[in-house]
């Protein structure tokens, strides 16, 4: 394969960029574009007509046939519907788009999970173009981003929510940047890099896996005798195969816009991870939703297969999605702490309201972060813990520690790092370690938000954290914007947070036993699954934030709780049921022959009279069998624990039951299953293995 390619000629190249309106619309409507961009002015039908003639005729440019609107709905992936360019007239055929046609599409609604707003028979929904997320031409097709609405109005997606987020904490961090002298600033945007881990295997044995098919993840596998434990493939050299993919896959994603910057191996085998650099959050949003079709459709060329589960096999690393986010107002980076952070009164300021939101919300960061296959996740093997905590370094704790004690913060000198070899060079020593342990981390100058789940969309998390910040922040600026003394009432308010709110910051090993007893201790909640975390999304303080700040009305909260116990029911019970067909249809038959073939071999030896071997052919034969007995035992009480959980009295009572009673009995079905695989011939085993799957790339 030859690795050649000028970046700067396909970067963006099917993308209908800001360079590209500007040089192709006409002078005035590009004005009138941008004012809806930059001061949110309703953009004109007569604006909206040109940009759509002219995106036409740069998408048929690029091959394009068909447009569509390219939309989030709650399934957490990308939907779309697509209208090819044509427009009877009375002399054949025209290629036509129109303005209408860009701002509105009416997709069939009542299909899409609703949460109970829509009725079966009541279909209309709208699709309404995001103006501030670029469209694209991907496989021919025209893909217009777009929010989706239901008939009366309500948020059917997760878009939506994310775009009124980000104008809440617009409004409430304006008020505050401009108390601090930038009377010019007009938005505050949330800034997000949203790094992605993910698994490759061969798609041979994939397809040889139905466990992968049906769920994402191996619900059966015995480790083989050598795993991750050396760390020979973290940051190791990246293997033939999957650079020819890797080289595929930034193509097809610069082609997109999506600037990839960084990729390598990641600690379990078969794992890689891929970053790209910070967008406005909305873009980066919808980046990432590109990002895994991509992942997904290079790989099939390669006949590879994408797994973005969580943990799509026991007992070694699981894949997260690092949300490293920010706030940008002109450009300024308002978490950049500076050399001197202790006299950075803004930054220090925005840090406590951060402190505060996360102290005060950790329940709700909880959920947006997870999803049913998270639960395999936290707490083990590298992942971040379940108790939510904010990591800090203890140069920024010790600042506001003076602060919330009234002493004098004296100003710090540089730290300069002297490896003591002479000839590599001396740099400068960061302020802050990285935790890779603490689920909400600051590095430098931004949060790291490493918890969150490798197969969801970023648009909840980032929701839920652009709405409690600017839920402090209004609390923040009610108070400074009626104070006499606006730099003594920040200092009060930085030491007051940190006195409240400190004991969510925690600097050391996440994962250590003591680390839990003192987070119960500091009154922090653990919430250990994601059925759990669910009805923090509907409790009061919930309700109240999202309402006042009108990102999501009570309704729509409502819709989404029944929406994600619904969704973790369908998925637990799909596992379960997997398990046992999974059971009774390949791993009982296999286990039949193999008893067969130890029976026939053991009769064999009897007339040959060798008593030793015939006592350990006898021994592995009734080993086998009562494993044998308790995996037909243990299948029938999840077979009937299933039954018994449709009975119960509400959805949430459903949730709970499936996750603290047939979780535990799949649990142990595996444990038995995987002890016979390493019993059992391998010649006989209905799958691929573990050893087969990991160490074929």
């Amino acid at each position: 394969m030859t690795y050649k390619v000028n970046l700067e000629n396909i970067f963006e190249i099917n993308v209908f960029s800001d360079s590209v309106m500007k040089a192709r619309l006409p002078k005035n409507i590009y004005r009138s574009y941008r004012q809806t961009i930059d001061n949110g002015i309703a953009l004109d039908s007569h604006v909206a007509d040109v940009i759509a003639t002219v995106m036409k005729d740069w998408a048929i440019e690029r091959g394009a046939t068909h447009y569509c609107h390219w939309f989030q709905p709650m399934t957490g992936l990308t939907a779309q519907k697509h209208e090819a360019f044509l427009t009877p007239t009375q002399d054949g055929i025209l290629a036509q788009f129109s303005g209408k046609e860009l701002i509105k599409g009416e997709p069939d609604a009542s299909s899409f999970p609703n949460g109970g707003i829509r009725s079966t028979f009541e279909a209309r929904g709208y699709t309404a173009w995001d103006c501030t997320s670029p469209a694209f031409v991907k496989e021919g097709i025209l893909c217009i981003p777009t929010a989706f609405c239901s008939y009366y109005g309500h948020a059917l997606d997760k878009k939506t929510p994310l775009l009124k987020s980000m104008e809440s904490l617009s409004t409430e961090a304006v008020r505050i940047v401009k108390l601090f002298g930038n009377d010019s600033a007009k938005k505050v945007i949330p800034t997000v890099g949203a790094e992605q881990e993910y698994f490759l295997v061969d798609k041979k044995h994939y397809n040889e896996r139905p466990d992968l098919i049906y769920t994402g993840r191996t619900l059966f596998g015995a480790m083989p005798p050598k795993g991750q434990e050396l760390d020979d493939h973290y940051f190791a050299t990246i293997k033939e195969r999957i650079h020819n993919f890797m080289f595929e896959l930034d193509q097809e994603l610069w082609k997109l816009g999506v600037a990839v910057k960084t990729e390598h191996n990641e600690v379990a085998l078969g794992q890689f991870e891929l970053a790209p650099l910070f967008s406005t959050t909305n873009v980066a949003t919808d980046q990432n939703q590109l990002v895994m079709d991509v992942l997904d459709r290079v790989a099939n060329r390669h006949d590879l297969v994408c797994l973005l589960h969580e943990k799509p096999f026991a007992r070694m690393n699981g894949s997260g999605k690092h949300v490293n986010w920010s706030l940008s107002c002109d450009g300024d980076n308002i978490l950049e702490p500076g050399d001197n952070p202790q006299n950075n009164l803004r930054f220090l300021l925005f840090l406590s309201a951060i402190i505060k939101a996360v102290d005060k919300y950790p329940e709700l960061l909880r959920f947006a972060a997870s999803t049913p296959g998270n639960d395999y996740r936290l707490g083990a093997a590298e992942a971040p813990p379940a108790v939510i905590s904010i990591f800090l370094g203890q140069h920024l704790t010790d600042i506001l520690a003076k602060f919330a004690s009234g002493v004098d913060v004296d100003n710090t000198e540089k730290n300069v790092l002297k490896l003591g070899v002479t000839t590599i060079p001396e740099f400068e020593h960061d302020t802050t370690d990285r935790n890779r342990t603490s689920p909400f981390a600051f590095t430098a100058n931004r949060f790291e938000f490493r918890m969150v789940a490798s197969s969801m969309s970023i648009a909840g998390p980032c929701t839920v954290l652009n709405t409690i910040v600017s839920g402090i922040l209004a609390d923040f600026a009610d108070r400074l914007e009626n104070c006499h003394n606006l730099e003594a009432e920040v200092i009060k308010i930085i030491g007051e947070v940190y006195n409240e709110h400190g004991r969510v910051i925690f600097n050391g090993d996440g994962y250590s036993e003591d680390w839990k007893l003192e987070a119960e201790r500091r009154g922090l909640p653990c919430i250990n699954s994601f059925i759990e975390s669910v009805p923090h999304l509907i409790a009061e303080k919930s309700l109240q934030l999202f309402e006042k700040m009108n990102v999501l009305s009570a309704d729509e909260l409502e819709s989404r709780y029944e929406i994600h116990v619904e969704n973790y029911i369908k998925k637990t019970r799909i596992e379960a049921l997997t398990m046992c067909d999974l059971t009774t249809r390949y791993i009982i038959p296999a286990i039949d022959e193999y008893l067969f073939q130890l029976g026939a071999v053991y009769q064999k030896l009897s007339d040959v009279g060798t008593q030793s071997y015939l006592t350990i052919q006898k021994n592995k034969i009734e080993i086998i069998c009562k494993y044998y007995s308790k995996l037909t035992e243990n299948c029938d009480r999840i077979s009937s624990l299933l039954s018994e959980s449709t009975c119960k009295n509400d959805y949430y009572a459903e949730g709970e039951f499936l996750r603290y009673s047939v979780v535990p009995e799949m649990e142990k079905l595996r444990e038995i299953v995987d002890t016979l695989e390493k019993m059992v011939d391998k010649k006989v085993w209905p799958w691929p293995g573990y050893d087969d799957i990991l160490f074929a790339l």
